[in-house]
C-alpha cells in the first residue's frame, strides 16, 4: 500500500516535489532549534532581546548583500537600525538610500509577515533596493517585472568569458508564474512547515527570476517573512543569510542542481532546512552568550567599577569565552581604554580580585578572561 503524503507537489509551474520522509529527520531536528531559541528569548530582559535583534539585522543586512557582491558600511547599517528600534544613537554618516530601502525590504517582510504577497508588494521591495533606477552604471527597470525580449540569464565571471548558470523563463511567461507562486504562498495549507516552504518559495522565486536584479536580496526577504508567519519578530535572530554567505558556494551550486535536475527537488530541500538548523543553533549560541552576561552583571551589580573598566569587562563579554584573541593585557588595556600603563595593570588585577577577570600566566605574559560560568 503506497504510503500517504511521501510526495509534496507545487501547483502551477515549476512542479517541484520532495520526499517529506527523507528529509523529516533533518526538519525535526530544525524545528527544535527554532523552538530553543524561542525558550531562551522567554528568559531575556527587554533592552537585551533588542541589542539581540539589532545585532543580527544588521549582520543579515550585511550579509545578504554581501551574497551579491556588494559590501555595505556596518557603522551606517547599525545607525539606521538603531533609529528603527529606538535604540541609543549610535553615530555615524547617514545611511545612502539603497542600504536604507534594503532595511525597509527587511523590516517590511518580519513585521508584516502576515500581510498578503503581492506583485505590487514584491515590486515596491525590489524598487526599495534600486532607488535611482541603477545596478552601477547599469539602468534596470525598478519597480516592475522584466519585459526584455531576450534570454534571462544568470551569468558569473569576467565580461566575454562568462559561465551561464541558468536561464530563466522567458519574460512574456512571468506574469503567469508569478501569480500561480503567489497563490502558493499566499496559501496557509499550501505547506505545514515554515521551514520547508521557505526552501520551497525560494527555489522557486529564484528560478522564476522575475526581476532584471535584486532576485536574491528579494527571494532571500521572502525567507525571512516565511519564517515569520510562524516564529514572528524572534524569526530575525535565525541569521540564515548570514548562513548562506558562509556556504556561498554550495548555496549556489544546490539551486543550481535544483534548477537543472529532475522536478525532485528533495536533495535542495534537505539542505536549506540544515542550513536553517545551523543558523538556529548559531542563534542559540548567541543568546546563551546575552544570558550569560546578563547573569553576570547581575552578580556582579554591586560591584563599583571605573568607566574603563566596564568598557573592558563589556568587551570580553561580548567576545565570549575565549572569544578574544590572546586575552585581555595590559597593553590592550592601555590601548582601548588610553590609560597609564600603571593604572591599565592596576585596574585589570583589580578585575581579577573581584572575581570578574580570571588571570593566567605572569608577568607581562598575563593575560586575562571574563569569567564566565
Amino acid at each position: 500500500m503506497e504510503s500517504p503524503q511521501l510526495v509534496w507537489q507545487v501547483p502551477g509551474w515549476p512542479e517541484f516535489q520532495y520526499e517529506a520522509l527523507q528529509i523529516g529527520e533533518a526538519l525535526a531536528a530544525a524545528e527544535r532549534a527554532r523552538g530553543v531559541i524561542d525558550g531562551k528569548l522567554a528568559a531575556l530582559g527587554f533592552e537585551a532581546r533588542k541589542q539581540l535583534t539589532a545585532d543580527a539585522w544588521a549582520q543579515e543586512a550585511m550579509s545578504t548583500a554581501a551574497i551579491e557582491g556588494e559590501p555595505l558600511d556596518l557603522l551606517a547599517v547599525r545607525s539606521s537600525i538603531a533609529r528603527r528600534l529606538g535604540a541609543a544613537p549610535i553615530k555615524s554618516t547617514a545611511a545612502p538610500r539603497h542600504v536604507d530601502g534594503l532595511l525597509d525590504v527587511m523590516a517590511d517582510a518580519v513585521d508584516k509577515a502576515d500581510t498578503p504577497l503581492t506583485d505590487a508588494r514584491l515590486q515596491g521591495w525590489q524598487a526599495a533596493l534600486f532607488p535611482t533606477g541603477y545596478s552601477g552604471l547599469r539602468q534596470i527597470r525598478a519597480g516592475a517585472y522584466r519585459t526584455h525580449t531576450g534570454p534571462m540569464q544568470i551569468v558569473s565571471g569576467p565580461v566575454g568569458r562568462e559561465t551561464v548558470h541558468y536561464e530563466a523563463p522567458a519574460s512574456a511567461a512571468v506574469p503567469a508564474q508569478m501569480a500561480a507562486f503567489l497563490a502558493w504562498a499566499n496559501d496557509a495549507k499550501a505547506e505545514p512547515s515554515a521551514v520547508v516552504k521557505a526552501a520551497l518559495a525560494h527555489l522557486w522565486f529564484e528560478t522564476i527570476h522575475p526581476f532584471e536584479d535584486g532576485n536574491g536580496r528579494v527571494g532571500r526577504a521572502i525567507v525571512d517573512l516565511l519564517l515569520a508567519r510562524e516564529s514572528g519578530a524572534a524569526s530575525r535572530l535565525i541569521r540564515i543569510s548570514q548562513r548562506l554567505l558562509e556556504k556561498r558556494d554550495d548555496y549556489y551550486a544546490e539551486l543550481s542542481r535544483a534548477q537543472h535536475g529532475p522536478l525532485d527537488v528533495t536533495p535542495w530541500v534537505a539542505w536549506f532546512v540544515t542550513q536553517v538548523r545551523v543558523a538556529c543553533e548559531q542563534a542559540s549560541a548567541t543568546a546563551d552568550l546575552s544570558l550569560a552576561k546578563v547573569r553576570f552583571w547581575s552578580e556582579h551589580r554591586e560591584v563599583d567599577l571605573s568607566a574603563r573598566q566596564r568598557k573592558v569587562v563589556n568587551l570580553l563579554l561580548d567576545a565570549g569565552p575565549g572569544g578574544f584573541e590572546g586575552g585581555m593585557s595590559t597593553k590592550k588595556y592601555e590601548h582601548i581604554t588610553g590609560a597609564s600603563r600603571a593604572t591599565s595593570s592596576r585596574e585589570l588585577i583589580e578585575l581579577a580580585a573581584l572575581g570578574m577577570l580570571v588571570a593566567s600566566g605572569a608577568g607581562r605574559g598575563t593575560r586575562y578572561d571574563v569569567n564566565l560560568t
